[in-house]
């Protein structure tokens, strides 16, 4: 016998687990499946800590969503318990020539957010560990911080499960089929049916819609991410922030060290495209996965160039514009999808999931999402 349920969500990750939370506590009856059991780490939120910042240099537009899912964190927080969000405070700085400060600056500017703007001595003299050369500027936004995010994602999975939600992990979805009014979608031999459907599967998105005849340009992508031993004195979350740093042809972001583990850093640009099913898991498999962080840390923070304690690797899914996909199915409204995150996407992640949720109760939001349609990339088949 097969299930049937309000709404189906296919991806149990960020976005899903919280889509899970919103319909859940709406009263829709709703199934999550998942190739795993969340939190997890085979896709996009495992690591520990992910940045989230307000003025964003990656489009104005953002900054509504933003500031409603910085809300709504707050509001995860009370709910569950739980301690999700430090502000530690987020430095973006650049070296002459980028423009991305330059877009943080702008951004703030037009939502009237309280942002510092710095010159290089004032980024030397305000934080001992590091190290820049003049010429360079930055902006320091003291309301940002971190998000714990493998703890933001079992917070939304326990409360999904106390509204009523099923979960169902470790299920391989074989098919999934869409109707004029409803969809089924097979996992691990069983039929369950629904009368929504959120496609919110990150790194496989691009193989599943290619399976309902929706091609989108969705590029998995390997990325490295490493903990090194650092000063204390000087990079612990009490004296130092969340960081992003532009250069001429690399982009690099961090996180201070929160007990001890060491400061952590990735490069934000780069990777090796990859298959999300074959993907190489193994932390120093490329030279670079090591190398180019440390050297990062070896000019600008000396001081947490210490011994690699430990590396990890995740999946970024690219769009060629590297803005999100929030919409509904071009062809079934009832089908929601959530994809092409593009390694900026967790901290909007309690966002997307309501979002996700009012689509299908509405086939509206009250927030713009305009810029993340899916018909700037969408070409079904005929």
């Amino acid at each position: 016998m097969s299930k049937h349920y309000d709404v189906i969500v296919v991806g149990a990750g960020s976005m899903g687990m919280a889509a899970g939370y919103f319909l859940a506590k709406q009263g829709k009856s709703t199934l999550l499946i998942d190739a795993y059991d969340p939190p997890h780490t085979m896709g996009s939120h495992h690591g520990d800590t992910r940045i989230i910042r307000h003025a964003y240099g990656e489009g104005a537009q953002y900054v509504p969503l933003v500031l409603r899912a910085q809300q709504l964190w707050n509001e995860l927080e009370q709910e569950s318990g739980e301690s999700l969000f430090q502000q530690t405070g987020v430095l973006c700085a650049e070296e002459p020539g980028c423009t991305f400060v330059r877009g943080v600056i702008e951004s703030a500017r037009q939502y009237s957010l309280p942002i510092e703007v710095l010159d290089a001595e004032e980024i030397r003299y305000r934080w001992k560990g590091i190290t820049v050369p003049d010429g360079f500027t930055g902006c320091f936004e003291q309301s940002s911080g971190v998000l714990f995010s493998e703890k933001c994602l079992s917070a939304y999975r326990k409360l999904a499960v106390q509204y009523g939600a099923e979960l169902l992990p470790y299920a391989a979805v074989q098919q999934i089929e869409l109707h004029p009014t409803g969809a089924a979608v097979r996992a691990n031999g069983t039929a369950y049916h629904g009368d929504a459907l959120v496609l919110s599967a990150g790194a496989w998105m691009k193989q599943i819609l290619a399976s309902l005849d929706l091609e989108l340009a969705l590029q998995p992508t390997r990325k490295a991410v490493a903990w090194f031993e650092a000063d204390e004195t000087l990079y612990n979350p009490e004296v130092f922030p969340a960081f992003s740093f532009n250069l001429q042809g690399e982009d690099y972001y961090g996180f201070p060290s929160f007990a001890g583990t060491g400061l952590k850093i990735g490069r934000h640009d780069g990777g090796q495209q990859t298959d999300p099913n074959q993907v190489n898991r193994e932390f120093g498999a490329h030279p670079e996965d090591e190398g180019d962080v440390r050297s990062f840390l070896q000019r600008y923070m000396p001081q947490a160039a210490g011994p690699l304690k430990q590396g990890k690797i995740c999946l970024y899914t690219l769009t060629p514009d590297k803005h999100f996909i929030i919409d509904r199915h071009p062809l079934y409204p009832h089908v929601v999808l959530a994809a092409g995150f593009s390694g900026h996407g967790f901290k909007f992640a309690s966002a997307v999931g309501e979002i996700a949720s009012q689509l299908i109760a509405a086939g509206v939001t009250p927030l713009d999402i305009s810029m993340f349609s899916v018909s700037r990339f969408a070409a079904s088949k005929p």
